[in-house]
């Protein structure tokens, strides 16, 4: 009995110690870092991140952020996953120096938590599009009574329908947070921007820490709204843990670069056209359809104009076609301007990092005129001059008869004597015409010219 009283003590014993040992166990949290523009493959990242964190029941999710900015589209899909976390986000813009500017001002509002370092800044929220925000600046040659009284400048319906739209947007998320509405709306529509000891001051951000461990620090205690109920932040002896982006995200970030995409797609369209002039040569087929299938991949995550794709194509064809017909290069140039201006408007936005670089826009159109018109032209030309040599060459030359004959003998052939067989009766010096051959014996046909 003694045996089993012992043994039944350590057993609870045993028990009892896995709920305290889990209950002492120190806090994790998973440290994120954006650094640059905000893009499809940003958004990725952030949400292979924020489903990671919640598998392992993390804290929180400490997102350090240095962005000019980013394409609408990415910013809302980030933003959408942070409002539906269930791990509390905390957006710190460090180090000191960095901004959270446009789609980053957004991404700070909807965050749990707005935290920055010092000399840091944020704002600048106005959407910019290919033609660049509307001109709001007053009139400087009126005076100034005249200037303050005047209504501001007219908006295009375009420019007035985003900008009302952004403005809804950043209130709403300012709402859910109990954040500044009235400076954040000012952000959309007038661009302003503020540092961080004014952003804390006028309620935008929730506080200003030096580094990463005052920030943990002051997030002690802290209470967040999550979708499934309130959450107190216990920071003390945390772990903090790097979280890297995955291959994929990685993999994502370079084909949604609009340069490499741009050369994805030229590099596919030229393979494909050289496989069709060539059928059988199966390697630049291949490589041409892997490439474009993935430059297609990457436009459909970019804001991508049409209008650019369909001038592009036009002008290869263009630039094709001033080989085939002899225009004196209207066509030519035609085609280079077309692909050109296709390529400058591609990309439908003039945000910084999303656009197409301009040398390689012309380098790109300069060899691609110089394929099309010169190379293609000279193979299309020498394909049409006459054969010099070989069996095709003999089959349109013309013979000597060495001596009499029927059935078979010999002919004289550019200087070289040649079994002939004819089916009518020739005659020596008689001129013959080759009609075929079938190994070293020609067949021939007596002509109507005299030698």
């Amino acid at each position: 009995m003694a045996q089993y009283a012992v043994s039944l003590f350590l057993f609870l014993c045993f028990c009892s110690a896995g709920p305290l040992y889990a209950e002492t166990q120190s806090p994790k949290a998973l440290l994120l870092e954006v650094s640059g523009t905000i893009g499809p493959a940003t958004a990725d990242y952030l949400d292979r991140s924020l489903s990671k964190a919640e598998s392992e029941a993390t804290e929180l999710v400490l997102l350090q952020m240095d962005t000019p900015g980013g394409l609408d589209t990415s910013m809302r899909a980030i933003i959408k996953r942070i409002i539906a976390s269930r791990v509390p986000v905390v957006t710190y813009v460090a180090p000191s120096g960095a901004r959270a500017a446009s789609a980053g001002t957004y991404i700070l509002y909807a965050s749990h938590i707005a935290a920055m370092a010092p000399a840091t800044n944020l704002g600048a929220a106005t959407p910019v599009t290919l033609g660049g925000t509307p001109n709001t600046s007053p009139d400087k040659s009126k005076p100034k009574d005249e200037q303050e009284s005047a209504p501001p400048p007219a908006m295009d319906a375009k420019n007035s329908k985003a900008i009302n739209d952004a403005a809804a947007y950043i209130r709403s998320l300012a709402k859910l947070r109990n954040r500044n509405a009235e400076w954040a709306e000012k952000a959309v529509r007038e661009a302003a921007s503020l540092s961080a000891e004014e952003a804390v001051k006028l309620g935008v951000i929730d506080l200003v820490a030096t580094d990463i461990n005052a920030l943990l620090a002051e997030l002690n205690g802290k209470e967040v709204q999550l979708p499934l109920g309130k959450k107190s932040l216990n920071t003390q002896n945390i772990i903090l843990e790097k979280h890297l982006p995955d291959w994929q995200s990685q993999l994502l970030s370079i084909i949604s670069n609009p340069n490499l995409a741009y050369i994805l797609m030229l590099v596919g369209i030229y393979g494909l056209i050289y496989e069709f002039a060539n059928p059988g040569s199966i390697v630049p087929g291949t490589v041409g359809a892997i490439t474009l299938l993935l430059a297609l991949y990457g436009f459909h995550l970019l804001p991508i104009n049409y209008a650019g794709v369909a001038l592009i194509l036009l002008g290869l064809s263009l630039m094709a076609a001033e080989a085939f017909v002899p225009s004196f290069g209207a066509l030519g140039i035609g085609g280079v301007a077309a692909f050109i201006i296709g390529s400058l408007i591609l990309i439908d936005t003039d945000q910084a990092g999303y656009g197409l670089s301009l040398p390689l826009i012309l380098a790109v159109a300069a060899s691609s005129a110089f394929i099309m018109i010169f190379v293609i032209g000279m193979a299309i030309k020498s394909r049409n001059r006459p054969v010099v040599s070989g069996r095709e060459e003999m089959l349109t030359s013309e013979g000597v008869v060495v001596e009499d004959f029927s059935g078979e003998g010999e002919i004289r052939v550019h200087g070289e004597i040649w079994q002939a067989h004819s089916a009518q009766p020739l005659k020596k010096d008689q001129l013959v015409e080759i009609t075929g051959r079938e190994g070293l014996i020609l067949k021939v046909m007596p002509t109507d010219k005299e030698k």
